[in-house]
């Protein structure tokens, strides 16, 4: 059998266009937060242009992504695939869990712009306005064309792969899961009748094992096959051997082709374990952080395109 031309993707962190970052777009969702300290989220626009002066608003939807843009159009990858990190949603619903993301719906050219092809959601922010919010956000992608994997309208649907068929190279499948250790609530796990995200029970062997059963019953010869975890705290360049672990064993046992973690704040350390890529954590891409100190030994000022390429 002759086999296909190798797959180039684009692969980000977190991409949080709530917050400070709808309020600079046009159209934007009613700014209250409930957070500790700050409750107007536009207090994040001020602090940003503090330290870097001010622009003019709203801006355009491609504005966020800078020299992003001129990157992707350089490489031209195959699929874009990000963790999209923000409900999109005008729900006033919120979850009582200290810093909330929200993005107007009708600020999702903002995706577009940047020709996204998969949102990954499991993560701990996409139902931070309701399980409403959720079926919002899931409304906004289905929209606009963007496919999404690890949330869903139930738990069979949250656990169902997005599936591309790359012509000339053959099919990608991306997997998405969230993990309690990234601060995901236990109660946003998908329900058989009710929405929520994928939810892992834990990093255990046999958990592994069950997503090799859930990959098996999708992949064909060929397929490629990606598997994005939301895993681990903020701040931290430490990979806790429990991830290692269970990357492994998603290489060795599920078939995994390529693992795509994210949570951290920063990037963090890169694995190549039996010629497979392991992104632990892939570090925040697009954020409202500009005017906000602290953690500055990390760098997480610094943001990375990934773009492997797979056959």
């Amino acid at each position: 059998m002759k086999k296909n031309e190798a797959v180039t993707l684009f692969l980000a962190g977190d991409v949080m266009p709530g917050r400070g970052i709808d309020q600079i777009l046009p159209h934007s969702v009613d700014p209250i937060l409930y957070e500790p300290y700050v409750r107007d989220a536009r207090d994040y626009v001020r602090l940003a242009e503090q330290v870097n002066g001010p622009f003019d608003k709203p801006v355009e939807p491609g504005y966020i992504w800078g020299d992003a843009l001129a990157v992707l159009a350089d490489v031209r990858p195959d699929l874009r695939i990000i963790n999209l990190e923000t409900s999109i949603t005008t729900s006033s619903e919120y979850w009582l869990k200290g810093i909330n993301y929200r993005m107007h719906p009708e600020n999702s050219g903002v995706l577009t712009a940047a020709g996204i092809d998969c949102c990954v959601l499991a993560n701990n922010h996409v139902l931070d306005w309701g399980h409403g919010g959720l079926v919002e956000t899931l409304q906004t992608l289905e929209r606009e064309g963007i496919q999404q994997a690890g949330a869903g309208r139930s738990r069979a649907r949250a656990s169902l792969p997005a599936i591309f068929e790359v012509p000339g190279k053959g099919r990608v499948l991306v997997f998405a899961y969230g993990s309690t250790t990234s601060g995901i609530p236990r109660e946003w796990a998908a329900a058989p009748e009710s929405p929520g995200i994928n939810l892992l029970p834990d990093l255990s062997i046999a958990t592994a094992e069950e997503i090799g059963k859930t990959v098996a019953e999708v992949r064909q010869p060929g397929d490629i096959v990606v598997v994005s975890i939301h895993w681990g705290g903020n701040w931290g360049y430490g990979i806790p051997e429990e991830q290692r672990r269970f990357a492994r064993l998603l290489i060795d046992g599920a078939g995994a082709d390529l693992i795509h973690g994210h949570s951290s704040h920063h990037v963090k350390g890169i694995e190549v374990y039996r010629n497979k890529l392991i992104l632990y954590g892939c570090g925040d891409f697009l954020n409202d952080y500009e005017g906000i100190s602290g953690h500055e030994q990390f760098r997480a000022d610094l943001t990375l395109m990934y773009f492997p390429r797979l056959s």
